[in-house]
């Protein structure tokens, strides 16, 4: 057996670190995700409970529909195929009632009785990613990772991390990179994605959230386009740049909808043909999601949206 000396320990560390790539974490990257997306245009699209908020139980969220009996989200699957003939679902965090393993195999067994499948799970969390106070962000990883178990445990291939602000504070590109390039490396550990959304106008504003992916540089973090959430801007031109870029960095979710409701509840539209071109043009392959998130009933809404959906990917 030949001696493994010190010169040959130098020659394949050498080799060793120019080979691989590291996370902020310090830890190597692990191999990018590899997702076969469906191409058939219904099967490409998904409803998220978000906006059927009013009729499903939560614990943070009264129910103001007291005259319809609040659903179960375990019984969200079936009712989202009956109603939409759709089987990929998105539940919202706030409706999933516990993070433990064995609720969590109980609901997937759910679902997938009736025959849906979680493609992918937006979660909130409380703490901030980019917290000044390490301990926040120590709390906000945690966080994090609580949810990529419990996409893992529901076989969703990806799970949404909000990214709280901090009041007082600027949204730190580093910190927030540092931060998620852990929960993205423990998301490659569980074979699940993280990403990042449009959602709010400074902590998660879609220009901001670009940056940190970048910084990041982890093939399990990624943006989700949200198609209105930028118009509350105002500044329609900023939407679809906003927009844009976020496509350029999505893998295998994003979200529709026709508008989104602005001060004083000001109805502010986008024009949702032009966004799935945008979609289309940077190439992307994953799920798009109906979320309504407007005045009205949600079960019209989403039917409204599938509806355009279908035509645009046709």
């Amino acid at each position: 057996m030949k001696r493994f000396t010190r010169r040959d320990f130098l020659t394949y560390s050498t080799l060793a670190v120019a080979a691989a790539e590291f996370s902020p974490s310090g830890f190597a990257l692990p191999a990018k995700p590899h997702m076969i997306f469906p191409t058939e245009p219904r099967k490409r699209l998904s409803v998220a409970s978000y906006p059927f908020r009013d009729f499903i139980e939560s614990a943070g969220h009264a129910n103001p529909a007291p005259k319809q009996p609040a659903m179960d989200i375990k019984d969200f699957g079936a009712m989202v195929i009956k109603k939409f003939q759709v089987t990929n679902i998105e539940p919202w965090s706030a409706h999933i009632k516990s993070t433990e393993p064995a609720y969590v195999a109980e609901l997937r067994a759910e679902f997938e009785k009736a025959g849906a499948r979680v493609i992918n799970i937006p979660a909130d969390i409380r703490h901030s990613v980019y917290d000044p106070d390490p301990a926040q962000r120590s709390a906000a990883i945690k966080e994090g990772k609580t949810w990529v178990d419990v996409a893992a445990g529901l076989g969703s291939p990806s799970v949404r991390i909000h990214m709280a602000g901090v009041k007082g504070v600027e949204p730190d590109t580093d910190r927030a990179a540092e931060s998620l390039g852990q929960v993205a490396d423990y998301g490659a550990a569980k074979n699940v994605v993280v990403n990042l959304e449009n959602d709010d106008l400074v902590s998660e504003d879609a220009l901001f959230v670009v940056k940190v992916i970048e910084k990041a540089n982890n093939p399990y973090l990624h943006a989700l386009p949200d198609f209105a959430n930028s118009m509350m801007s105002g500044n329609a031109d900023f939407n679809y740049r906003a927009v844009t870029a976020m496509f350029h960095h999505a893998y295998n979710i994003s979200h529709v909808k026709e508008g989104e409701e602005g001060d004083g509840g000001k109805f502010l539209p986008v024009d949702v043909g032009k966004t799935f071109g945008i979609a289309k043009s940077a190439g992307y392959r994953g799920y798009f999601s109906m979320e309504m998130d407007r005045q009205g009933d949600p079960y019209a809404g989403t039917q409204m949206l599938i509806d355009l959906s279908l035509k645009y990917l046709a």
